[in-house]
């Protein structure tokens, strides 16, 4: 199987991507990762859970997934086998007519969001992105074009017949209250010069139970968490101010320009100036 998700928002993709697999509690995710493009995460049979930007889900068979593009994510497959779809898109790819028939239009696009497909209609949804990972193994001149079709009627059809999370009983996507909590602290506060026992005291836990609660529930460190709020923010204020480096890297909680251009480059695969210079910012229509 291709792994098409990398940890770099800087390495698009050059077309649409489908993939299904049958996964289970054997398979670990190597870590969260996060990507320039956008995820439509489909699970066809049994139940798996989704570490998302700052929240926890619990995905049951018919659930799908928008993840837009640069959100954190990390799936565990607790429950037993599953079976599920991911296909990677571009914005670009969307037609503006089918992004137009979503509530809210374009923004409805920029937060990640959770339908619920009615049992009736999962078969013909599970052929569709069927033929769209066949259509890969042929990979001829009409593919791009072909995949750029499937992609609009699949969207089409997941906005007529799809239940938005909201109108679902709470109870059915389950959250651990300590991470979230720990998570939503650090989002909050990430500009103040957290310590760890702050964090965990927010949760409701010790630091060193914390710690490995929340590497287990995201694949991440605390402190990789924190890092990666701050250099989230960074990343906006460089596109959106013209505010030096250092001032922006103090304002986001780090300690120094140095080690927060360390930081950056390691995430982006850029200085904060090349960044800021090519305008990396992913924008939806």
């Amino acid at each position: 199987m291709r792994d098409f998700s990398v940890r770099t928002p800087e390495k698009q993709i050059d077309r649409i991507l489908a993939d299904e697999a049958l996964r289970d509690n054997t398979y670990v995710m190597p870590t969260n990762h996060f990507h320039p493009y956008f995820e439509l995460y489909y699970l066809e049979s049994g139940s798996c859970r989704f570490f998302l930007a700052d929240r926890m889900l619990d995905l049951h068979a018919g659930d799908l997934l928008l993840i837009p593009p640069r959100t954190l994510h990390y799936t565990r497959y607790l429950f037993g086998p599953c079976r599920r779809f991911d296909l990677f898109f571009r914005p670009m790819d969307l037609e503006e007519e089918v992004t137009a028939s979503f509530p809210g239009q374009a923004d409805f696009f920029r937060r990640w969001q959770l339908l619920q497909i009615p049992v009736f209609y999962r078969e013909p949804l599970c052929a569709l992105f069927g033929r769209m990972v066949g259509e890969l193994k042929i990979d001829d001149a009409r593919t791009p074009l072909l995949q750029r079709c499937r992609l609009q009627e699949l969207m089409l059809v997941c906005g007529r017949v799809g239940l938005s999370s909201e109108t679902l009983p709470a109870d059915i996507h389950t959250t651990d209250q300590s991470i979230l909590r720990a998570a939503e602290f650090m989002r909050e506060r990430f500009r103040e010069p957290l310590t760890a026992g702050q964090i965990a005291s927010a949760a409701g836990l010790s630091a060193d139970y914390l710690s490995r609660r929340f590497r287990q529930a995201t694949g991440m460190a605390v402190h990789e968490y924190l890092r990666f709020v701050r250099l989230q923010q960074a990343a906006l204020e460089l596109l959106e101010t013209r505010d030096s480096v250092t001032d922006i890297a103090l304002r986001c909680g780090f300690s120094g320009g140095n080690y927060f251009k360390d930081c950056f480059r390691s995430q982006f695969g850029q200085s904060p100036r090349e960044y800021r210079g090519t305008g990396a910012g992913t924008k939806i229509r």
